[in-house]
């Protein structure tokens, strides 16, 4: 219950996912509420980035009693300002419900989405506005490059992130501290420091919302990694699709620039450094680093052979540190902790936490960020809630689009870069999306190679010429034109690629169906050798039928088909031309749960009238 000596602040998410939902529009009318409501000296309206809880969006939060509501309406302004304030109570309406008990959590802290979290790298999202800098210096910012500058050179830097075991969050989980060293001890002048926002993986929106809510977390691991190697320059390159992480991030580094933390004679020091932020154009492949800088340098976005390493020969040909956005995020605590409490998280060869965006046939989806070596089962089903609808869980894949599916036996596996490995997955950048029964694994690989071929630069041989014909053979089994050997070829050319690619969009695009096969075999042998398809997603190989003892004739499908695929009259057993039937599920969907009379099967064909006939008298339901 809000008390009237202590200061409260309403926080109102404005992510993009937020902002898509009018939250801007919400700020407003929580300001001039609180303000007609004259409660302008004990409560402040905030605006924040992304909480990460997105399906709950928007999201309003009251400090600090930590109040939580979801799905916030313009309309609920005043009903927000005056239950808690005036009528001192909390608005029960918009409470969060728990997917599993379907109760209602009234409090920040106890929503099991957030509980079950360790957030670092997220620390924070959603409680600060990232547009203001003392809100950020507020919370101990800029306090690490204050140390670096004032009291570490910039080998005792370098060894600090070494001994913490900090790896890239990019996806390779190179070790950060050992780029930096060999970037240190480069020859040649000048050097740069460049930050990959390039997320291009479908369903991942994690470096997005940290440079949407924490901006100068970024550009604070950037300023010292430049320290660090003795930098004068830097770029971040992010996607031109995220305007307001664009926007934002500009606005923290003119805000550094007034502060004296960017640019010439940073805090009184010798060390000047300066950042220019690059819009990259929504190629999926300038996420590879050597083709991130050619598109920086204004070239085409394509990879080149390695060695020499960007490190050695980057930008220009000079050397090069460049790292995610993620991994500049962990360095100010890093430097602010220390390198041992940091080690202390995680697992031997993983360090640190990871940041996942959770999304697919899951009850919470949003950002989750556990510490390496949490297990798939804690993330996906006490953090994520499990998979919705009573639906039974299938896969998971972590690592975007070529990342592996791995199945249930795989969920007590830890969440490392070693143990996805091993696993025939990846860590990637953070993806991770969840699958249900009705989930068909053969169509999942084919989208997710199709959209590797999409995004090949089409450089190298086996990534141009390999992915299509991979695809062809795709196509042909999800089309139930499946051959006995189709299955040996896929994996054969998959050996083929992942040995001859020259970058890692090519290395790593067959891991869908190399770990597909390896899991789910059974599935990918139906398609093939019995043209069936068991979770009825592939349309090729699914029929629909009209049930003679359930139809009651009311014609509702037969008005819905878009193909007039369907006949029958009044107190007639309808029936579906399959030569006309484009497999849409109109029917399906339309025909009332109380008749069911529509059947959708594949592999099998079901007992039906070849043309309507008059309804039994006593069939159906009445």
């Amino acid at each position: 219950m809000a008390q009237s000596n202590t200061k409260h602040q309403i926080l109102i998410c404005q992510g993009t996912g937020c902002e898509s939902s009018k939250s801007d529009k919400i700020t407003k009318a929580l300001v001039d509420e609180v303000k007609r409501s004259g409660l302008s000296d004990t409560v402040e309206i905030k605006a924040t980035g992304c909480h990460g809880f997105c399906q709950q969006g928007p999201i309003v939060i009251i400090e600090p009693d930590g109040i939580f509501y979801t799905g916030v309406k313009i309309e609920d302004a005043p009903e927000v300002v005056k239950s808690y304030f005036v009528d001192g109570k909390p608005l029960e309406r918009l409470f969060y419900h728990d997917p599993t008990t379907n109760k209602a959590v009234p409090l920040y802290k106890d929503i099991q989405f957030y509980s079950q979290q360790h957030r670092l790298i997220l620390r924070n999202c959603g409680h600060i506005n990232p547009e203001e800098i003392d809100d950020y210096i507020a919370t101990g910012g800029y306090a690490a490059l204050k140390k670096v500058i004032s009291s570490m050179e910039p080998t005792q830097v370098i060894n600090e992130v070494q001994r913490s075991g900090l790896r890239g969050r990019g996806g390779a989980g190179f070790p950060t501290g050992r780029k930096w060293e060999e970037a240190y001890k480069a020859k040649a002048n000048p050097k740069f420091v460049v930050c990959n926002a390039d997320e291009g993986d479908p369903g991942a929106f994690m470096d997005r919302s940290i440079l949407e809510a924490d901006p100068h977390s970024v550009l604070e691991g950037m300023i010292i990694a430049a320290y660090a190697i003795g930098s004068s320059n830097g770029y971040i390159y992010v996607r031109a699709e995220y305007p307001l992480a664009v926007k934002r991030f500009g606005i923290a580094i003119e805000q550094a620039k007034k502060h004296n933390l960017l640019g010439n004679n940073i805090l009184g020091s010798k060390f000047s450094f300066d950042v220019d932020v690059m819009q990259g154009a929504g190629a999926f492949v300038c996420g590879e680093g050597s083709a991130l800088m050619y598109s920086i340098e204004g070239k085409r976005g394509m990879p080149r052979v390695r060695p020499p390493r960007s490190v050695a020969s980057g930008l220009w040909g000079l050397p090069t540190s460049l790292n995610n956005v993620k991994t500049f995020a962990s360095v100010p605590l890093i430097i602010n902790k220390g390198a041992d409490w940091y080690a202390g998280i995680g697992t031997e060869g993983s360090k640190g936490t990871a940041v996942f965006a959770l999304t697919g046939k899951i009850a919470n989806s949003g950002l989750v960020e556990v510490p390496m070596g949490t297990t798939l089962r804690h993330v996906i089903f006490e953090i994520g809630g499990g998979v919705p609808g009573g639906k039974r869980f299938k896969a998971v894949q972590t690592g975007g689009p070529s990342g592996g599916c791995l199945p249930e036996s795989a969920l007590d596996l830890p969440v490392d870069f070693e143990s996805l490995s091993k696993a025939g997955s990846i860590m990637g950048s953070g993806g991770m999306v969840v699958m249900d029964e009705e989930t068909c694994m053969v169509d999942v690989a084919h989208y997710f190679l199709s959209f590797c071929r999409d995004e090949s630069c089409g450089k190298c041989v086996p990534c141009r010429e390999g992915l299509p014909l991979m695809i062809d053979i795709l196509e042909r089994i999800t089309g139930g034109k499946g051959k006995p050997e189709d299955i040996s070829r896929l994996l054969e050319m998959s050996d083929t690629v992942i040995k001859g690619a020259l970058c890692g969009l090519g290395t790593t695009a067959p891991n869908p169906i190399l770990s597909s096969i390896r899991y789910f075999r059974d599935e990918w042998e139906a398609h093939v050798n019995e043209k069936r398809c068991p979770a009825l997603v592939c349309k090729p190989l699914i029929n629909f039928y009209i049930l003679p003892d359930k139809c009651q004739g009311c014609g509702i499908c037969l008005r819905s088909c878009p193909a007039e695929a369907i006949t029958g009259g009044k107190r007639m057993v309808h029936v579906i031309d399959q030569s006309k039937c484009i497999k849409c599920a109109t029917c399906l969907e339309k025909c009332p749960p109380k008749f069911s009379a529509i059947k959708k099967v594949s592999g099998e064909t079901v007992e039906v009238p070849p043309e309507p006939v008059p309804i039994a008298v006593g069939a159906g339901t009445k």
